[in-house]
C-alpha cells in the first residue's frame, strides 16, 4: 500500500486543484443522492400521512418538491463535473508520471538502463503506467467521499432521526464493507497479479512471434510459438474469468449488506414509531437514506478486482523512478585530453578484475586502438571512458575532471559511444541520420555517407528517402553498422569510442571507412576496440590487454 500511497503523492501533487475539485464533486454526488432519495421517501410517506389525517390541503408540497428538483439536477450536473475533472486531471497527471519516468530512465547509470532495454521491458512499463490511473479514480476518490458521507449521514441522521439509527448506520455500513472489501482483497490480489502477468506473457510471446516468424517458419517452430501465444491467451482468459468471479461475489454481498442495513433501520424506525420517538415520516427518512448509502461502496468492488496489478504497477514504478542518478556539477568545455591512470575494472557486481592497472594518454588527432582476445575487457574499457561502467580502481580524467564528474548532457556532447550493437528503427536514411542532428542538411548528410563508404550504396537506392525496416531491414549486416557508424561521426565528438568499427567488412572497405573516419573527425580523440590488424594499423597508438 505504501508504494500506491506513493503514486498518488505524485499525481496529487501534479494535479491537485483539479483532483481536489474532483474530490469535492464526488462527495456532493454522494451526499445529494442520499439527500434525494431520503428527501423523497419522507415526502412520500408525510403527503400519504396529511392525506389520511385530512391535511392534504394545508401540506406544504412546494418547497419539498423544490428541493428534490434540485437535488436531482444538481446531482447529475454534480456527477457530470466530477467524471471531467478527476479524468482529467488523472490523464494529465499520468502524462506527467510517464515524462517523469521516461526522464528518470534516460539519465539513469548505464549498468541499471541495460536491463530496461527490449520490447518487453517498454511494454511492461506502457501497462503499468496504464495501470495507475484507477488509484485515483477508482480507489483514493471513492474511498475518501464515501468515508466523508458516511459521517456526515451520521450527523444528519442524529440530528434529524435519531442517534441509534445514526450509529447503525455509520458502523453497519463501514465496517461491514470494511469486511467484505477486506476480505475480497485477500481473494482478489493476487489472481489480479497473475492475470496481469499472464497478459504480459501473452503480449511478449505474440511480439516474439510477429518479430522472428520468418525464422520460426524456417526452422518449423512457427506453429508451437503460436501455440505458446494461445497457451498464454487462455491462461489470462481463466484469470479473468476467476477475478470476475470474486468482484460479482462481492457486489453480492455489498448488495446483501445493504438490504440488512435497510432492514436494520426500517427496524429501527418501526420501533421508535411504535413507541411515540417520532412520526412515520422521519422512519421513512432514515430507512430511505439508509438504502441510498449503498451507492457509497457499491463502485470499491472494481478497485478491490484491480488492487494486485495497481500495487504491483505502482511498486514497479516507484522501484524506477528511485533509481541512482548521476550529480550535475555543471557545463564543462570541450576535452582537450584523456588521461586513464591506473585503472581497474570489474564486471558489474563482480570482485574479480577483468583488468586492472591500465594507463594511457590521448590527444586530439590521435586515435588509439585496444586490443586483445575476447573476454578481456575492451568493451568494458570503452564504457568506463564513456561514464557507462564503474571504475574499481585508479581515475579517468576527461579534460580536467573525472568522467564520474562531469554532467551527463554535457558528456554526452562531448563523447560519443558505439557498440558493437546498436539499433535502427523503422523509417528512411534520412531518419535514422536525423536522430544524431536533427538541423543536418542533405549535404551534411551525404558528406557523413561519404566517409564511410555507403554514400554509393544508398545513392544506387532511393537516395536518403531509402526506407529502412524495423532493426535496418533492407540493409546488410556490414550497411547496417556502417549507417549507424555514420550516425555516430555526424555528432562530431570530441572522444569517439568504437567497438569494432569495421567488423562484417572486407579489407578493402574496412579501409576506407577507417580513413574516412579520420579525415571527418581530423581533431577529435579516437579510442577503437579491436580484433583486426587493420584497425591496429591504422592508430597512432596500441595497447594490448591479456
Amino acid at each position: 500500500m505504501s508504494a500506491l500511497w506513493h503514486i498518488f503523492r505524485l499525481v496529487l501533487r501534479d494535479q491537485r486543484k483539479a483532483l481536489l475539485r474532483g474530490a469535492f464533486l464526488s462527495f456532493v454526488v454522494l451526499v445529494m443522492g442520499a439527500s434525494l432519495l431520503g428527501l423523497s421517501g419522507w415526502f412520500i410517506t408525510a403527503a400519504a400521512a396529511a392525506g389520511l389525517l385530512g391535511m392534504g390541503a394545508v401540506f406544504d408540497v412546494f418547497r419539498p418538491s423544490a428541493a428534490i428538483r434540485f437535488l436531482a439536477l444538481g446531482r447529475t450536473a454534480a456527477r457530470y463535473g466530477e467524471r471531467m475533472l478527476t479524468h482529467d486531471a488523472t490523464l494529465r497527471a499520468l502524462e506527467t508520471l510517464r515524462l517523469r519516468l521516461l526522464g528518470t530512465m534516460l539519465a539513469a547509470p548505464f549498468a541499471q538502463l541495460v536491463r530496461l532495454r527490449g520490447a518487453q521491458a517498454l511494454a511492461r512499463l506502457t501497462a503499468d503506467i496504464d495501470a495507475l490511473d484507477g488509484i485515483s479514480l477508482r480507489l483514493v476518490l471513492p474511498v475518501a467521499a464515501a468515508i466523508a458521507t458516511h459521517v456526515l449521514a451520521f450527523a444528519l441522521l442524529w440530528w434529524l432521526v435519531s442517534l441509534p439509527i445514526a450509529a447503525f448506520s455509520l458502523l453497519g455500513w463501514l465496517g461491514g464493507s470494511a469486511l467484505i472489501l477486506g476480505f475480497a482483497a485477500t481473494r482478489a490480489a493476487p489472481v489480479s497479479r497473475q492475470a496481469e502477468a499472464a497478459m504480459q506473457a501473452m503480449r511478449a510471446r505474440l511480439i516474439d512471434l510477429i518479430r522472428s516468424r520468418d525464422t520460426l517458419a524456417a526452422h518449423g517452430r512457427l506453429q508451437d510459438q503460436a501455440a505458446s501465444v494461445q497457451a498464454a491467451h487462455t491462461r489470462q482468459v481463466l484469470l479473468r474469468d476467476r477475478l470476475d468471479r470474486v468482484e460479482r461475489r462481492t457486489g453480492a454481498a455489498q448488495a446483501l449488506l445493504g438490504t440488512l442495513m435497510a432492514a436494520g433501520a426500517l427496524g429501527l424506525g418501526v420501533w421508535a414509531v411504535g413507541h411515540g420517538q417520532f412520526a412515520p415520516a422521519i422512519a421513512a427518512l432514515g430507512f430511505f437514506t439508509m438504502l441510498a448509502l449503498a451507492e457509497t461502496v457499491a463502485p470499491l468492488r472494481r478497485a478491490v478486482a484491480d488492487l494486485g496489478r495497481m500495487a504491483e504497477a505502482a511498486r514497479r514504478v516507484r522501484a524506477t523512478l528511485a533509481l541512482d542518478m548521476p550529480p550535475s556539477p555543471g557545463e564543462q568545455s570541450l576535452p582537450r585530453q584523456l588521461r586513464v591512470t591506473d585503472v581497474s575494472l570489474t564486471r558489474p557486481g563482480g570482485l574479480t578484475p577483468i583488468l586492472r592497472g591500465l594507463s594511457f594518454d590521448l590527444a586530439p588527432g590521435q586515435t588509439l586502438a585496444i586490443t586483445g582476445p575476447s573476454g578481456c575487457g575492451k568493451s568494458s574499457l570503452l564504457q568506463a571512458v564513456a561514464g557507462l561502467h564503474p571504475v574499481a580502481q585508479g581515475r579517468i580524467v576527461l579534460g580536467t575532471l573525472d568522467v564520474a564528474g562531469w554532467d551527463e548532457s554535457a558528456l554526452r556532447q562531448a563523447v560519443t559511444y558505439l557498440p558493437q550493437r546498436s539499433a535502427l528503427m523503422a523509417g528512411s536514411v534520412r531518419e535514422a541520420l536525423h536522430l544524431a542532428r536533427p538541423d543536418a542538411t542533405d549535404a551534411e548528410l551525404w558528406a557523413v555517407l561519404e566517409a564511410v563508404a555507403l554514400a554509393e550504396v544508398i545513392d544506387a537506392r532511393e537516395g536518403l528517402n531509402t526506407a529502412l525496416g524495423p532493426r535496418g531491414e533492407g540493409l546488410s549486416g556490414g550497411e547496417a553498422r556502417r549507417l549507424t557508424l555514420a550516425r555516430a561521426l555526424l555528432r562530431r565528438p570530441a572522444l569517439l569510442l568504437l567497438d569494432e568499427p569495421t567488423e562484417g567488412l572486407d579489407d578493402a572497405t574496412a579501409a576506407k571507412v577507417l580513413t574516412g573516419i579520420r579525415a571527418y573527425l581530423p581533431d577529435a580523440m579516437i579510442v577503437m576496440a579491436s580484433h583486426h590488424a587493420r584497425e591496429a594499423a591504422t592508430a597512432d597508438r596500441i595497447v594490448a590487454l591479456q
